[in-house]
């Protein structure tokens, strides 16, 4: 399931985000790729370590948390601390799939990556190119979203960032291990879960359909969450 997510954070939250950006350190982005996505991977990023990363971090999960599509959707249980990475003219990352598991920084916990999240920091016409392309079941989907807009897909998709040409693309870029792992079964809970919200806002909180539905929705929830 691949799905947009409009405003996770607002015009005042993005600015913050580019405010505190524009003082970050940055590095080569390679830093953080493993074997395979290092030799196509070229843009930088602000280290996990930099105290901005925390401070946008914070600020970030803390949208996310207040975003009842995003919960409904990824059904999350632990979230990894939101990265930062910019790309310039001619940079670019090649398709590539995530890596399975991902170490919690400070913890130590390992977590296992069901999906990944692009949070877009610019504007479309603030650069040309620069678009993810993540490849579905149904073909491959371009991205290129508002600032303040993000994108959730399953991380065993292969995917990429076409090259940027003009301007700078800036983003944050993070993964989740989601309550239910398979992604079939987190798609159908979505979909159950908007139907009874859609009947709930139609008719009423009580409709007795939807309290049926919602009762339906979290007994499968008992069955498939790993808690």
């Amino acid at each position: 399931m691949l799905i947009c997510i409009p405003d996770v954070l607002d015009a005042a939250a993005v600015a913050r985000c580019r405010t505190v950006m524009a003082r970050a350190p940055w590095q080569d982005g390679r830093a953080t790729a493993g074997a395979q996505s290092s030799a196509v991977k070229n843009n930088l990023q602000i280290p996990a370590e930099a105290p901005e990363s925390a401070e946008l971090g914070e600020l970030i999960l803390g949208a996310l948390g207040r975003n009842a599509l995003f919960i409904s959707a990824a059904l999350p249980k632990t979230i990894l601390p939101p990265m930062f990475n910019r790309y310039g003219p001619g940079q670019t990352f090649g398709v590539h799939v995530d890596n399975a598991l991902r170490v919690v920084p400070r913890t130590g916990e390992r977590l296992r990556t069901d999906l990944s999240m692009t949070l877009f920091l610019t504007d479309p016409d603030d650069y040309d190119g620069g678009e993810l392309v993540i490849e579905t079941a149904y073909g491959a989907q371009e991205v290129k979203l508002p600032a303040g807009h993000m994108v959730l897909y399953p991380s065993t998709s292969l995917h990429q960032v076409r090259p940027v040409t003009r301007g700078e693309r800036v983003s944050s870029f993070f993964w989740l291990q989601s309550l239910v792992r398979d992604e079939g079964a987190r798609t159908m809970l979505f979909d159950l879960d908007q139907t009874i919200q859609e009947l709930q806002a139609e008719h009423g909180p009580l409709f007795p359909a939807a309290v049926r539905l919602a009762g339906l929705y979290h007994n499968l929830i008992r069955r498939w969450a790993e808690v």
